[in-house]
């Protein structure tokens, strides 16, 4: 296969959320047997077909960079993590539907990821208030996927679905919910696959169609691949 044009995605969260397991659905369509701690950053790739059954359409390579860590971290674990930082094109915020601090995290990974986690304390949330101004600038696509959907029993799926509809919305970014055991949740045709086929649109007319807003401010274009195909490197 000739090489391919590719854009980078970040897919970020707390442990144990279940980031590898969602990389591993998205990339070769399988339920991943048994998942592990994600130890510095671990990638994979996803062909990508952006606008799929036009005229324009065309093959990208997608890579999903599952950043490991604790948003709580030391300044120095930080450090070390920006790295993985440098040059992205898009960005998916995983958390756990069954945790719901797991959710509130993801504002304290996203502003981490862009360069603006400008307080010492990390805090960025309070009693569930929410500064939206943080992201007002912000041209990073964005999508929103809460996992273990299968463990909300039906009688608390409403109450939870609404909660996190208002969190996609703070992030002007569209959700998806899922289950990564099951792959049916991301099946060709369904609302979900046509979301994440949506996002990838975006981030791909985001790095190669506009001139502006492809990259994250302050972090230069700095770090390429050669031609070939990328699959499952590891970061330590």
């Amino acid at each position: 296969m000739a090489s391919l044009d590719r854009v980078k995605v970040l897919v970020l969260g707390d442990s144990g959320v279940g980031k590898s397991s969602l990389v591993h659905l998205l990339c070769q369509n399988q339920v991943l047997g048994n998942p592990s701690w994600t130890v510095g950053c671990s990638v994979d790739v996803r062909v990508h077909d952006y606008k799929e059954g036009t005229p324009e359409e065309k093959a990208y390579y997608i890579e999903l960079w599952d950043v490991g860590g604790s948003v709580g971290s030391a300044s120095s674990v930080k450090s070390t993590r920006a790295v993985f930082y440098n040059s992205v094109n898009g960005i998916i915020l995983v958390h756990d539907l069954t945790n719901k601090k797991s959710s509130q995290n993801l504002y304290r990974w996203s502003l981490e990821a862009l360069n603006k986690d400008l307080v010492p304390t990390g805090v960025l949330v309070t009693n569930g208030d929410y500064d939206r101004e943080q992201f007002a600038d912000n041209q990073i696509p964005l999508l929103v996927i809460g996992t273990k959907l299968d463990q909300i029993h039906e009688t608390k799926r409403h109450e939870v679905l609404t909660r996190t509809a208002f969190l996609a919305e703070d992030f002007n970014a569209e959700e998806i919910n899922l289950d990564c055991t099951n792959p049916r949740y991301l099946a060709a045709g369904s609302s979900n696959a046509v979301k994440l086929s949506r996002f990838f649109d975006k981030v791909i007319e985001k790095r190669y169609f506009l001139r502006e807003g492809n990259q994250i401010p302050g972090f230069p274009d700095r770090k390429r691949f050669g031609g070939g195909t990328l699959k499952s490197f590891h970061y330590d």
